[in-house]
């Protein structure tokens, strides 16, 4: 497996041209499936979970074809069964089950794979496929679901960690294709919902109230095809900005979204960072000494779990006592030992970490558990004196497009090792 060699101490310096959204292009990619029309999505970024879906949409059917930045799909003739194989890679793929069940009035879907963080139950999006008339079961390890004609409901969504943005989604998306409305309520605000809502109206859809808790869909019998551009990735515009800040370096990122980052450019302007606007773009510096602050993940709009981890890797830079609280996945500080391995001191007590902050980082071989986490481990190795080496790298590629060429563009010592 490959691996980040980092030469830590050198501050990020430069411009940073920030990707399409995987947790939005992930979705739409899926929702191409409920037409036989072809599908045209740009700013699409070259990532691992990406193909993966292209390889899932294959195996249906589908014809994918990769354009530079751009994704050609047309799925004339598909079938309702997602292949295991590629399905257990991510947890993204289970997106799929919206538009077969709406399409084809039947899916079968492995259940999914992806990040070791927790339990990350589908319950919600199985409740709202029978919530529209089907009939669901799970089988060897298979969930199945099945109608003979969908049927707008209202249907609950929220969950004992908030609203689930993957099951609104897949809900929405067999919604689209049913007959009469649906309302989704607790429905997931996040601004890749409000994406996918805006792919699917340019496709002939009829959704009102995406971004609020309350969504509605007014079913139409057919859809058609379009194109679209996918936002910006406002958790890798978050990751260069602790980037910038932990390294104390200034960076702009370019076509950044700052009205999908609230929360996350809030905390970073308590800990002493200092954002400039300028349209779409957003330069980062840090304003003198970090301060500590506590953190508490929530649903959107509050602080997004998947910037937990980088946000704890700068808190290790800041003297003081931060406590940073994990609301949505319980198993998400498999970090914290790596972190401590570079010299940081960290405490886990239940949901919080407890991090007290400021004394220096020393580089080490640490080992990536999960996406976010890999981020993490990178940022606090820029930040150390010394070497370190980031193992199991594969996580950075399913969610960072070119992680190490774009830090290199910044001025960062950092190299890949590939697995011979």
């Amino acid at each position: 497996m490959d691996s980040l060699l980092i030469k830590g101490g050198v501050p990020l310096r430069g411009e940073v041209m920030i990707s399409g959204s995987k947790n939005s292009v992930l979705p739409i990619m899926a929702a191409s499936l409920l037409t036989s029309e072809p599908c045209i999505i740009r700013r699409v970024p070259n990532l691992s979970d990406v193909r993966f879906m292209g390889q899932i949409l294959s195996w249906l059917g589908a014809e994918v074809r990769h354009e530079k930045d751009a994704v050609r799909i047309q799925a004339r003739r598909i079938k309702g069964c997602g292949d295991y194989d590629l399905v257990r890679k991510m947890r993204g793929s289970i997106c799929i089950m919206g538009p077969l069940l709406g399409r084809l009035r039947k899916a079968a879907v492995s259940l999914p794979g992806g990040c070791v963080i927790g339990a990350r139950p589908i319950n919600l999006h199985l409740k709202g496929f029978e919530a529209l008339g089907a009939r669901v079961t799970i089988e060897a390890g298979y969930v199945h679901a099945a109608a003979r004609r969908l049927v707008g409901s209202a249907v609950f969504l929220g969950g004992r960690a908030g609203s689930t943005v993957l099951g609104t989604a897949n809900v929405m998306m067999a919604a689209t294709l049913a007959e009469g409305v649906t309302v989704i309520e607790s429905a997931a605000c996040e601004p890749e919902v409000v994406d996918l809502a805006n792919f699917l109206n340019a496709m002939g859809a009829r959704i009102t109230g995406a971004g609020s808790p309350t969504v509605t869909i007014t079913g139409v019998k057919e859809l058609h095809g379009a194109e679209h551009e996918v936002i910006p990735d406002r958790i890798e515009a978050a990751t260069y900005a602790i980037a910038a800040a932990a390294t104390n370096g200034e960076v702009t990122l370019r076509g950044a979204r700052a009205d999908h980052m609230h929360a996350v450019l809030d905390k970073l302007q308590d800990c002493g960072v200092r954002i400039e606007r300028s349209g779409p773009d957003l330069r980062v510096r840090r304003g003198g000494r970090l301060k500590p602050v506590d953190v508490t993940t929530l649903p959107y709009a509050g602080f997004p779990t998947d910037v937990q981890a980088q946000m704890m890797a700068l808190m290790c830079l800041a003297p003081g006592i931060s406590i940073i609280t994990e609301r949505i996945f319980e198993s998400r500080f498999m970090h914290v030992s790596e972190l401590n391995r570079l010299g940081a001191d960290i405490e886990i007590e239940g949901p919080s970490a407890i991090v007290k902050g400021g004394r220096p980082l020393s580089g080490a071989p640490v080992m990536a558990s999960d996406l976010r986490a890999s981020a993490a481990l990178v940022i606090a190795g820029l930040a150390a004196r010394g070497t370190t080496q980031v193992n199991r790298v594969y996580h950075i590629d399913r969610g960072y497009e070119n992680l190490d060429g774009k830090l290199r563009q910044l001025g960062a010592r950092i190299e890949r090792i590939e697995d011979a």
